[in-house]
């Protein structure tokens, strides 16, 4: 068996920050973890970001769908350290990014993205 197309993406992801595994329980018990994690959900990136991550998850999706287990995506915040090093390293300057073997495309291009996909792994196959 081949070893599936990696298709990385840098892109700006709702991010929820949690406490040590002490604190989080006590927040727990107090009744204020849940509020507080629902609340860093929806407000964790303005509404044009939000539209756009969910746009990225639909395409994401959608590939997963057509190409199965012939694809492999990962999703790389673009605030992170190694969104920071792989924006640099790939020269985006803009999100999404999506990198399909080395090749970048930025702005949220996804059918020029899904046409390389396409020509790296052919047809989908027909889903059982």
């Amino acid at each position: 068996m081949e070893r599936p197309l990696r298709v990385e993406v840098i892109a700006y992801a709702p991010t929820a920050f949690y406490h040590c595994l002490h604190c989080e329980l006590v927040w727990r018990e107090a009744g204020l973890g849940g509020s507080v994690r629902q609340e860093q959900m929806e407000t964790g990136l303005p509404e044009d970001l939000q539209k756009a991550y969910q746009d990225l998850a639909a395409w994401i999706a959608r590939l997963l769908a057509l190409y199965c287990d012939r694809i492999a995506v990962k999703v790389v915040d673009a605030v992170s350290i190694e969104g920071w090093w792989k924006s640099l390293r790939y020269g985006a300057r803009r999100y999404p990014a999506v990198i399909v073997e080395g090749q970048v495309f930025t702005g949220g291009d996804f059918a020029a993205a899904e046409a390389a996909i396409a020509r790296r792994l052919g047809a989908p196959r027909a889903a059982a």
